[in-house]
């Protein structure tokens, strides 16, 4: 195929010496902003974490504190994780397949926890369930305790990692559409086989990508659960709480030893994510072809 004199001026220009420069001066820009505030404090904590050695490493791991702060945070993530993957699908179907008064209101409340303060919902709870809160007479005469408890460390945790997997899935099923959904209502498919023969295998990857987002998110918080736990060794202590204990006690080696578990979960999810990004970008060029040639 031959060029046009207008791709053909197009090209000349962007090859231009002058704009070549520019585009270099800023990927240098960029690379820099982040080899200076992401690779170089990671670079700084693994450092800091070996500092003296690998016994030392070991050992800071495997102190009963630590190990009580690695177990809760795993056991929160392990709680609200399938609870807002559940929400976040019920939440996206509804809000993409159906029309329904409070719609635009439910997707308000969806991306409230990104406009809040994580210290501000913990609050919150603590004025909800605290000792002098609405429901803390009850607790207490129920032997019930929620704040300065787990299960206030979880509730805290799932209000600010909720709107992650919705807030992926919402995009993707409005994109889809409801032509295949239609299409197998019409073979005579009940509501709960169309969605796990048709609408889940659609939006498996976007599912994992939120999935992966609200883990991280989950293991990594540190303000509405520091408000809501009440900073007890070996008991309320998630992996971040327990690294900001350990650093304020100048435990340096042992803070940046449970810190580098936090910087590995990073790692692995940004890999991760470039995957599932990948993925999903695969998944989308036919659609969108196939897009392109109907219009």
């Amino acid at each position: 195929m031959t060029a046009t004199p207008d791709a053909i001026t197009a090209r000349r220009v962007l090859l231009k010496p002058g704009r070549w420069l520019g585009r270099g001066a800023l990927i240098v820009a960029a690379l820099a902003f982040l080899g200076i505030f992401i690779a170089l404090p990671l670079l700084l904590v693994f450092l800091q974490a070996f500092a003296q050695g690998w016994n030392a490493y070991i050992a800071a791991l495997g102190e009963p504190d630590a190990v009580a702060a690695i177990e809760l945070t795993l056991l929160v993530a392990a709680i609200t994780v399938p609870l807002n993957m559940a929400f976040g699908l019920i939440a996206s179907w509804a809000i993409t397949k159906f029309e329904f008064r409070g719609k635009s209101f439910l997707v308000t409340l969806i991306d409230l926890p990104f406009s809040v303060s994580p210290v501000i919902s913990g609050l919150i709870y603590v004025l909800v369930f605290g000792l002098q809160g609405w429901f803390g007479a009850w607790l207490e005469q129920h032997d019930l305790q929620v704040i300065f408890a787990v299960p206030g460390i979880v509730l805290a945790t799932m209000f600010v990692t909720f709107p992650f997997v919705a807030r992926e899935l919402i995009p993707i099923m409005q994109e889809q559409g409801n032509l295949e959904e239609e299409a197998a209502f019409t073979l005579n498919a009940s509501g709960w086989q169309t969605f796990w023969r048709v609408t889940l295998p659609n939006v498996k990857w976007a599912l994992l990508y939120g999935v992966l987002l609200c883990n991280a998110r989950a293991m990594g918080e540190f303000g509405a659960v520091s408000v809501v736990s009440g900073h007890i060794r070996g008991y309320t202590n998630t992996m971040p709480l327990h690294v900001e204990i350990l650093y304020n006690e100048y435990n340096f080696v042992a803070a940046f030893a449970v810190a580098s578990l936090l910087a590995l979960l990073a790692i692995v999810t940004l890999i991760l994510k470039t995957l599932l990004e990948w993925r999903l970008a695969r998944e989308r060029k036919p659609a969108l072809a196939a897009a392109s040639s109907a219009a």
